[in-house]
């Protein structure tokens, strides 16, 4: 019985565990971790198991070259090029948990939302990886569509849960594919490959601010109704 009754509190400390880390330490994780946090990730489930995801890691060099690139290319002005439309602006309810969660990270860091420069500084970070020393960039094949999306969410979960159970911290990053047709050259990838998501991981750095900063979760009764 105790066996059975911890199973589902290991769950919930990892769900609590996985948050967006927006710094890290330099050093890097050791390949053999990560070799077996993404063989972990590969359990995620997918429609009819086609496992439509793929994965580009760049660690070491490569990411510091990726990152220089990638935040240079951006302050240039230069327009994005999404594979994916970009989301507008946020309706409602939606617009105010986005707001939340700007407010709770220029909260911790010490960031007006008068001070634009600040700002400014704040979103390029997301270019820098946040100073983590991997990241990653999630693909999916020109066929896919949105059910595939679905999949490679489910995919991202796994590897986000399993990172959190080897103490690796991490952070999902929509604006990572905002560029893809700058990056996918940069990482010999085809063009027929579609750039969903990207994330930087590694250890968190628990000194830096914006790591304090914490958002809230709706309640379950507002997301899910149950038919009986």
């Amino acid at each position: 019985m105790e066996d059975v009754q911890k199973g589902p509190v290991e769950i919930e400390a990892l769900l609590r565990q996985r948050r967006s880390v927006r710094g890290f330490r330099p050093d890097p994780v050791p390949y053999n971790v990560l070799n077996a946090v993404f063989a972990q990730a590969q359990l995620a489930p997918s429609n009819c198991n086609v496992q439509p995801w793929i994965v580009h890691v760049v660690s070491g060099a490569k990411a510091d070259d990726v990152r220089t690139q990638l935040k240079r290319h951006v302050m240039s002005g230069a327009a994005a090029g999404p594979d994916f439309p970009l989301t507008g602006s946020y309706p409602g309810e939606y617009r105010t948990r986005q707001i939340g969660a700007a407010v709770a990270l220029f909260e911790a860091t010490g960031v007006a939302r008068d001070d634009k420069p600040a700002r400014m500084l704040s979103m390029l970070r997301n270019f820098e990886f946040f100073d983590a020393p991997h990241a990653l960039f999630l693909f999916m094949p020109e066929w896919a569509g949105w059910r595939e999306a679905a999949d490679c969410g489910m995919y991202a979960q796994s590897l986000m849960l399993a990172m959190a159970a080897h103490g690796i911290g991490s952070c999902a990053q929509g604006a990572l594919s905002h560029y893809a047709s700058f990056i996918k050259p940069l990482l010999g990838v085809p063009d027929d490959h579609k750039l969903l998501m990207g994330m930087s991981f590694g250890y968190e750095d628990t000194d830096h601010p914006a790591n304090a900063a914490r958002t809230s979760r709706a309640c379950v009764d507002q997301a899910v109704t149950f038919h009986h």
